[in-house]
């Protein structure tokens, strides 16, 4: 019955500020749930100590009220740390719970995708003002979080990005961008796209080989793909969706001079197909990420000379002299391309929303599935069995580390200067592939945790993995940019560890931190012996010899990302169940993090041989702790009832009961 009580539960209906978000139809409300956690906090008297022992127990013997203000408490801290879950999380939640979103079995491949522009047309409608979603990285990434767990919600999230992020925010971020007439585009009577990668330069973007050469005689440019290996590819410039334009990255021609790659506005197609000069060959369909991915390419296309996206970086005279504040063409593609950073952002926040539905979904599924108990005729949830519950509470800590590790990285990234931007772009980078990693591990989990019927498609799991894999290779392929991050990090040595002067405790989260810090410092100087050790006159082969170490350097230093804002989310906390879930769940996170490399902290002297064999046994502690809690845990994550009781391994009668003799 509490389950249920919480699927017909609702958040909070307030008000959105005008100059962001329109409202939509508020949800239905019944009891309050973790969503409440968005509303100002009524500041009361504290209320006087209660010595009773009475009193207490009356207090203890009240358990779902205990687990009503622990979600609210949790979800503050997972979705309210600015006080701006009402502007920023509200309006996407009750977006995702209207009847447009349930799943459609009927629909065709095709029509899927065409669901995708359908449901942009939902977000766009939702705004007051689309071009400050381009502008408001916490909105942005929020409408990734919640838009991705729907069923082919992959689709949405990547018009979406691509339109408002790539499309709008590259004009935006460019020069003299209120000059422009982007009415069009933001009523959506043209769907913007963005074209950088080719067939032949994914990686290598920066030798991409489409050209705009400057024509003297129109003061405008001539778009070209000199060869098939040049043709842009995965853009979605189909007219599924409607007309639509592009920012195409292209190599800058004036006379015999290659100035690098800028972006160049681009007319594609109009309703009744590509415009002349304009090339779209459609790629298959991907089932969980409906897009109409095309290649593109372009004929000489003639341009008029505004669609040069121009700025301190390059700008171009009307006689065709060329000035720029940067000598060096990789910086100057870099700063044409610098959405791919925000992008990055939206992928991980992406793979965020995705983890936490599969969670909730597999948590819920799990206290419903009955299987056989020890005694003939008695059932006991799938969830009673340690087996089952260790393994989702290990992946619900590493969502809420994922969760607070976006948050932080979002918000440093909303008020950045140029002087941290270097720093924050690698972190970025680092917390795009270790989320996105860590979600898919997640999702996979979570969908063997419900049988067969995790492989349903009506019941989102078995989609949320194959969506999670187009974020890891998506505005950067993981290993690539984790790769650029640890040679970037091999220059800067990690802070010294500070001194842990307390009796080692394996629950404790920051003795556990110390212990990664010491880790972090152990790969640093295990990569850099290598580049000294490894051939001369070889720079490819030192660095083949060390990218090992380096790169589990970069890891651990992401995940020493995450467990600072976990130790700042408790530090927020002031003591009660909230404050020692979270310490629970910080501790539970940082040993599945640190036990593949007990040794090497042995081996250092960071830990003594009895705590090896400890590690596992404080694991299923602080398990056995938190498994009353896993599903106030889920609750957390405050997912519309609408989305969850739509799913059939959770609708009526309890999820249909199961009794078989499942092996846990």
């Amino acid at each position: 019955m509490a389950l249920l009580a919480f699927h017909n539960a609702e958040g909070p209906t307030g008000p959105c500020p005008p100059d962001r978000v329109r409202d939509t139809a508020a949800p239905r409300r019944t009891s309050p749930t973790a969503a409440d956690a968005a509303s100002p906090p009524q500041h009361s008297p504290a209320p006087s100590p209660d010595p009773s022992a009475a009193a207490r127990d009356r207090r203890a013997e009240d358990p779902a009220e205990s687990d009503e203000k622990l979600a609210h408490d949790l979800g503050r801290l997972l979705f309210d740390q600015d006080g701006e879950r009402d502007r920023v999380h509200t309006p996407w939640r009750r977006l995702i719970a209207r009847d447009a979103f349930r799943h459609r079995p009927d629909l065709t491949p095709g029509q899927r995708a065409a669901q995708s522009y359908a449901w942009l047309r939902l977000v766009n409608d939702t705004l007051e003002d689309p071009l400050s979603l381009a502008t408001d990285p916490a909105l942005l990434t929020a409408l990734h979080e919640w838009a991705a767990i729907v069923d082919g919600g992959g689709g949405l999230t990547t018009v979406a990005s691509i339109h408002y992020n790539l499309f709008l925010g590259s004009i935006l971020d460019h020069a003299d961008p209120a000059s422009r007439d982007l009415d069009e585009f933001t009523a959506l009577r043209r769907i913007g796209t963005f074209l950088c990668t080719e067939v032949d330069h994914g990686n290598d973007a920066t030798a991409l080989e489409t050209t705009a050469r400057h024509d003297p005689a129109t003061g405008g440019f001539v778009l070209h793909t000199p060869h098939p290996g040049a043709a842009k590819f995965m853009p979605n410039t189909s007219t599924l969706g409607g007309p639509k334009a592009a920012v195409v990255a292209a190599r800058l021609l004036v006379g015999d001079r290659d100035h690098g790659v800028f972006l160049f506005l681009t007319p594609l197609t109009d309703h009744d197909g590509p415009l002349p000069h304009v090339t779209v060959e459609p790629l298959p369909l991907r089932p969980n990420a409906p897009v109409d991915h095309c290649l593109t390419s372009f004929d000489h296309l003639p341009l008029p000379a505004r669609s040069l996206l121009q700025g301190e970086h390059g700008r171009l005279g009307a006689d065709g002299a060329f000035a720029s504040s940067l000598g060096n063409r990789r910086k100057r593609f870099l700063t044409s391309i610098a959405r791919v950073t925000a992008g990055k952002l939206c992928m991980s926040a992406a793979a965020v929303g995705a983890s936490r539905a599969a969670l909730a979904i597999a948590v819920h599924y799990g206290d419903q599935r009955l299987v056989s108990g020890s005694r003939p005729g008695r059932h006991v949830p799938v969830n009673a069995h340690r087996t089952h519950h260790g393994r989702l509470l290990q992946a619900v800590a590493t969502a809420y580390a994922m969760t607070l590790l976006h948050r932080s990285l979002t918000a440093a990234w909303a008020r950045h200067t140029p002087d941290d931007r270097d720093r924050l772009e690698r972190l970025i980078a680092l917390a795009k592939a270790w989320t996105t990693w860590q979600a898919r591990t997640i999702a996979l989990e979570a969908r063997e945790r419900c049988g067969a019927q995790g492989l349903l498609p009506a019941n989102h799991l078995a989609g949320f993995p194959e969506y999670i894999e187009g974020t890891i290779t998506a505005e950067g392929d993981n290993l690539l940019i984790s790769t650029k991050a640890a040679a970037e990090l091999l220059h800067q040595p990690p802070a010294s560890p500070a001194a842990h002067r307390a009796p080692a405790d394996l629950t404790d989260p920051r003795f556990l931190r110390d212990l990664l810090a010491h880790l972090e410092h152990a790969f640093h100087g295990q990569a850099n012996r290598a580049l000294r050790s490894g051939p001369s006159h070889d720079p490819q082969g030192r660095w083949n010899t060390a990218s090992g170490p380096a790169l589990q350097r970069a890891h651990v230093h992401t995940v020493l990302q995450a467990a600072d804002v976990l130790l700042a989310a408790l530090a927020d906390t002031a003591g009660g169940p909230a404050h020692d879930v979270l310490s629970e769940l910080t501790a539970l996170f940082l040993l599945g993090q640190l036990a593949p490399h007990t040794g090497l902290l042995l081996a250092d002297g960071h830990i003594a041989a009895h705590h090896v064999h400890e590690f596992p046994a404080a694991t299923d502690d602080l398990t056995h702790r938190l498994r009353p809690r896993l599903t106030t845990l889920v609750r957390a994550f405050d997912h519309p009832s609408e989305y969850l009781d739509a799913l059939p391994l959770l609708r009526g009668a309890a999820g249909r009961r199961h009794t078989a003799n499942d092996a846990t």
